[in-house]
């Protein structure tokens, strides 16, 4: 008989899950409600309900991301930049370097990190070997998350498992426990995705080259002040007003010489030229009065749009961006900024609204024109990241030696258990800001606190699903209908549980609410629990099937042009290839 609290918490994690999966919310407030909603169901100690926010698995995971944004500054883009020159001699060569070295990198760092530093590499790597970015960053964004299975740190989930592990037997898995099945199945991942992975892309008939993909012309029109126009002496930002900031003023031609991303305070004078971004609806106030403004050719030149000064760059929307689920008006990018959007694409096609409308998402690649001095910066804190410079590449070389051997000591120090790990990673970070091989403004910035509070709010939930006698209740239901179930079976199914939970909601929450229910089925079958936990980690960190189940694929699903649908057909083979590896390997060391 089913307690009160046991249908409280199971209920409780049910709703959980069908928010996560609807995706309405994001996840960091949907499980901020879940937590809220079980300190008043009286399933959470009030008194404990922030606990999780101390918890090793938080502080080691926000370690883990600032010292990933060091190497990202550390001028590794360039060394691989070199070693990549040579493998662009066929799609199988340029996939395997680009795949080998993103699955190296997320080993020690974060997913998104080695894939932030590696993405804009292989689209530049693409466009010199005049191939389709599609059938680069899939491989790559599933590289990322096969090298992330091989230590402790390559990814949250095992941070969880590890930690989880230490509450519940005294001693957590330590930094290279992980290697010998994860290393397994990242070579086989990695052998499938360069022979035939790459092959099940589909080609994405609208993915085509830079200019045809943004089409900057469709959204500019050339325009002409004529004598007597209401316009002239009126400021930019005037003129902007009238058509209720649909409508940006790009450039203004005076003189024969362009003022690029004028000021709103900049006066129209008469006979100014403006090159004006908005749609022929946006336009229909300028042009209501004859006369007020003549119309001029409408096929703009794109390198009308750029000079000395001002630079025109394409970008790509972070996870966790600010920009994230704003509209473009909202923003007021060219006020705040002093920069103007030329043109947005969305799964490699160009949305089929208009611009002022567009609510930003994750993965959306942006043609963005503004200051070169200012650029880099104002695109950093817009939570972007730079793929293509038609000028320059950002790039930064701070204290590129001092932090990969600042960040070995570190892990040498958690390897031979000479302190936590959470403590290493810690005097890493400490090390590396006294050193001054990151700004502390890049420290607050790296840290993804959705990630955090995600983390904070799950883990008290996890513990009350133990708690509760919810994870015991759950296990022994499933060994009353397969009491005699071989322990290879039960390892397979925590991993394709827990791959299915992963692509639908996030692999941390699914290590979060796995794990108890591994240690219960361990406790119930008289077994260790560690081949349980390990399948459990595996499963969780494979994400393959859909783009939102790990950002690093909703983060190539613009860039590559790739639908929903795109995902499993490669990712579902790689499934395969992963319980049929892991499994043997998990009996065989665990």
């Amino acid at each position: 008989m089913m307690t009160l609290d046991q249908i409280s918490i199971l209920g409780l994690l049910l709703v959980t899950v069908l928010m996560f999966i609807w995706n309405r919310w994001r996840y960091d407030v949907v499980a901020g409600i879940a937590l809220l909603a079980a300190i008043y169901l009286g399933l959470v100690d009030a008194d404990r309900a922030f606990a999780g926010f101390s918890h090793p698995a938080v502080i080691t995971v926000a370690c883990v991301l600032v010292i990933s944004k060091a190497l990202q500054n550390s001028g590794l883009v360039d060394i691989c930049l070199r070693f990549l020159a040579g493998s662009r001699h066929s799609t199988t060569g340029q996939i395997a370097a680009n795949c080998g070295i993103v699955g190296c990198l997320s080993a020690f760092m974060n997913n998104i990190g080695a894939l932030a530093l590696m993405l804009p590499v292989s689209i530049r790597d693409a466009e010199k070997a005049k191939r389709r970015a599609s059938k680069i960053l899939m491989p790559l964004s599933f590289a990322s998350l096969l090298g992330g299975l091989v230590t402790m740190i390559g990814t949250p989930p095992n941070i969880i498992i590890a930690t989880i592990r230490q509450e519940n037997l005294g001693q957590p898995f330590s930094m290279f426990d992980f290697a010998p099945v994860g290393l397994a199945v990242a070579v086989c991942g990695f052998l499938y995705i360069v022979t035939i992975g790459w092959r099940l892309i589909p080609v994405n008939s609208q993915e085509e080259v830079e200019e045809d993909r943004f089409q900057i012309a469709r959204y500019l029109t050339e325009a002409r002040v004529t004598e007597g126009s209401p316009l002239i002496n009126s400021t930019v930002g005037g003129l902007e007003k009238i058509c209720e900031n649909d409508v940006t003023v790009m450039a203004i031609i005076r003189h024969k010489r362009n003022r690029l991303a004028p000021s709103t305070a900049e006066k129209i004078l008469e006979h100014d030229i403006l090159i004006l971004q908005g749609d022929s609806e946006s336009l229909q106030p300028l042009f209501a009065s004859p006369g007020l403004v003549q119309i001029g050719d409408t096929d703009v030149a794109s390198d009308l749009l750029q000079s000395e000064e001002f630079k025109v760059v394409e970008v790509v929307i972070m996870p966790n961006s600010m920009m994230e689920g704003v509209l473009m008006r909202d923003l007021m990018l060219h006020d705040r900024y002093g920069i103007n959007l030329l043109a947005v694409s969305r799964h490699g096609s160009m949305p089929m609204f208009r611009l002022a409308r567009i609510r930003f998402q994750t993965g959306d690649v942006l043609l963005l024109q503004g200051a070169d001095k200012t650029m880099e910066q104002t695109v950093s804190a817009l939570g972007c990241m730079v793929l293509f410079s038609k000028t320059r590449v950002f790039t930064t070389h701070t204290k590129s030696y001092v932090t990969p051997g600042v960040f070995a000591l570190g892990i040498a120090a958690a390897a031979f258990g000479l302190v936590p790990v959470q403590i290493a990673f810690a005097t890493t970070c400490a090390a590396l800001i006294l050193l001054k091989a990151i700004k502390l403004r890049d420290v607050y910035r790296s840290i993804e606190w959705p990630i955090i509070i995600l983390l904070g709010c799950l883990i008290p939930i996890g513990e009350a699903l133990h708690t509760t006698g919810a994870t015991e209740l759950i296990s022994s239901g499933i060994l009353s209908v397969a009491f005699d179930i071989p322990l290879w079976f039960l390892i397979a199914l925590l991993i394709v549980v827990s791959m299915l939970l992963s692509d639908l909601i996030h692999n941390s929450p699914t290590a979060v609410l796995m794990a108890p229910l591994a240690l219960s089925l361990a406790e119930a079958m008289q077994i260790s629990p560690d081949p349980l936990l390990m399948a459990v980690a595996i499963g969780a960190a494979s994400a393959y099937l859909t783009p939102i189940g790990h950002p690093s694929n909703t983060l190539v699903m613009g860039p590559g042009g790739y639908g929903f649908g795109d995902y499993w057909r490669m990712g579902l083979p790689l499934d395969i290839v992963i319980v049929l590896v892991a499994v043997p390997m998990i009996v065989w060391v665990w």
